[in-house]
């Protein structure tokens, strides 16, 4: 049984079924490779679930595990990692033994079967070759005698022609001697030619094309034996972590076997045992008599009447008779909400125009935001929208930078198949292809939110932005005041009191005794050094030497808010002016971080 005699005409379809059998191959790799993955995912897992529950150093669990249930769970989770590191060997010995061997295996295979087919077409053109060239020599023939027999003809009819000349009759019988000559020499040649192609027909079909398929059916059978034994080997490396499992779980049994349920409970009683007698029986008290009622002397008595006398003398029998009973704090140890504290200052201070947007700013402050910043003031909007979209730009520069060094990582390895596997990275280009995109849809949403913000800023009026303006800053200022507000004696943050705060602070009268709005005060003068063209949205131009005042200080940004007259005012950048300010006015804004004192 021999392709090269069987299938000596299925070229094509030997070619086909060949490279179905490399794509079995392929995807026995891809198979092993995605099971290795799983183990390792597996183990990590198994491991995490390990770490979880272990018990945390200087905890109250580590006094759990002197119980013998305790101390058998606790072995079941060293045992499990144990276990963990098995399917980690198993994930390497399947890396190791199948897949990079198969993949060498498959590359040269690949070579082999290019070689064989690139063969067999060479034998096909050259037998082509000789058949056109049989063609050719034939069709010459047969011209040759179709014309030598025309040339015959023409000379018998000159010959029989008495109005020819001796001379043409002569020609005309050279011409046709000379076409049988032709004939005959073409006739050898077509001869000759059929004897050489039948020669090489023969050859091919019965030698050449045989010895091929024959090398093409060695390779084939080679690949399916090569599948079977890595099948085999599959097997294999599940079998041998077997006897190092079953003793993980051999352990497991044993520490479960260990747990003694008289000695967890004897435990118990010398954990909790009091040592107290119980009390006796209570004697019965006669009332009938007109007498002095007695008292009972009994232990429960004596034990009661002790409980009723001592809290009279500074109540510390509570504490010892019901030692699970949580104390309360003393009012000096609990914090006073932040809203109770604001509205006494708010009914002893002077109210100060600021206040407007004092509730917004402990609300930014305290409470988490919306995604899309829309609690806060439109140029303080903005400026977050784009300080989160240049965050996200760079985020996605670092993963394309990642990923063109794993495509070179990818090419190097591609080149030197010995430096490493060129398909162990397509997994995380993939990964980085999904994070970049994710990010860019980020970007997208934030660039709309952006456009959106600018859009409305640019329609606004110059008193809605003066007004919008004023609100940032306020925000921004007060935002100091309820940070040192949520934060306790101790300097710890309380959550619970944060969003206390916030769900306290009392709205109806601060909305109700300011809405008209009033403008900032100014808080000192400065002079401009340089010209400043203030193109952008919030920003004022100056000339040098134009003095101006002061509404707000830079608050680090490098940008200070000054006033010209009072329907112009904006930011400038502080190296542009110099600031003389008055302390009395920067007195009132200091006042409002003493709010937290």
């Amino acid at each position: 049984m021999s392709w090269g005699t069987e299938l000596w005409d299925q070229f094509d379809n030997l070619e086909k079924h060949t490279q179905w059998g490399i794509d079995v191959l392929e995807k026995f790799i891809k198979f092993v490779k995605e099971r290795t993955e799983i183990e390792l995912s597996y183990a990590k897992q198994l491991r995490n679930l390990s770490k979880k529950y272990q018990p945390k150093k200087n905890s109250k669990e580590e006094e759990e595990y002197r119980y013998t249930s305790a101390r058998a769970f606790l072995a079941t989770l060293n045992e499990m990692n144990d276990y963990a590191g098995q399917h980690e060997v198993i994930s390497e010995n399947m890396t190791s033994l199948i897949t990079g061997e198969l993949t060498r295996y498959v590359q040269e295979l690949k070579q082999e079967r290019k070689s064989h087919f690139h063969d067999g077409r060479k034998a096909q053109q050259h037998i082509e070759t000789c058949w056109k060239q049989l063609e050719a020599s034939k069709r010459r023939f047969e011209r040759d005698c179709k014309e030598a027999d025309r040339a015959q003809q023409y000379f018998e009819k000159m010959d029989a022609d008495i109005n020819v000349t001796k001379a043409d009759v002569e020609k005309a019988r050279q011409q046709a001697q000379l076409r049988h000559q032709m004939a005959e020499d073409s006739k050898a040649e077509y001869s000759s030619t059929l004897q050489k192609f039948n020669s090489e027909q023969h050859d091919h079909y019965y030698t050449h094309i045989p010895h091929i398929f024959q090398k093409i059916q060695e390779m084939e059978e080679r690949r399916i034996v090569r599948i079977g034994e890595s099948m085999k080997t599959f097997a294999e490396v599940d079998r041998q972590v077997i006897p190092i499992i079953g003793k993980c779980l051999d352990e497991i049994t044993k520490a479960a076997e260990s747990i003694d349920h008289k000695n967890d409970s004897q435990l118990v009683i010398e954990a909790f045992k009091s040592g107290f007698e119980p009390p006796g029986d209570v004697e019965f008290e006669d009332f009938t008599q007109p007498m002095k009622r007695t008292v009972s002397e009994s232990s429960l008595s004596n034990s009661r009447g002790d409980g009723k006398s001592e809290p009279k003398f500074g109540g510390k029998s509570k504490g010892k008779l019901w030692p699970f009973i949580k104390k309360n704090k003393s009012p000096k140890q609990q914090k006073e909400p932040l809203s109770h504290r604001f509205n006494e200052f708010m009914t002893s201070k002077p109210k100060i125009h600021c206040f407007r947007s004092l509730k917004r700013g402990l609300s930014l402050k305290l409470g988490a935001g919306p995604e899309d910043f829309s609690n806060l003031p439109p140029e303080q909007r903005r400026k977050k929208l784009q300080q989160k979209v240049d965050e996200l730009n760079k985020d996605i520069q670092k993963e394309m930078d990642q990923r063109d060094a794993l495509t070179k990582m990818k090419d190097v390895y591609i080149k030197n198949p010995q430096m490493g596997d060129a398909a162990s990275v397509d997994h995380r280009l993939a990964e980085l292809g999904q994070n970049i995109e994710k990010l860019r849809l980020e970007v997208q949403k934030f660039e709309g939110w952006l456009a959106e913000v600018e859009g409305r800023l640019s329609m606004r009026t110059e008193a809605r932005r003066q007004s919008g303006l004023y609100e940032a800053q306020n925000t921004s200022a007060v935002n100091s005041c309820a940070q040192d507000r949520e934060s306790s004696p101790d300097g710890s943050y309380t959550e619970e009191q944060s969003q206390e705060t916030e769900m306290k602070v009392p709205a109806t009268d601060f909305d109700d005794e300011f809405d008209d709005e009033e403008p900032l005060p100014t808080i000192g003068t400065c002079k401009a050094l340089y010209t400043f063209e203030g193109q952008n949205e919030g920003t004022i131009s100056v000339a040098e030497g134009e003095m101006l005042y002061v509404i707000e200080e830079d608050k680090g940004d490098g940008w200070t808010r000054i006033r010209r007259n009072e329907d112009e005012e904006g930011y400038v950048p502080t190296s542009y002016v110099e600031v003389y300010l008055d302390k009395n006015a920067k007195d009132v804004y200091k006042s409002l971080e003493k709010i937290s004192e």
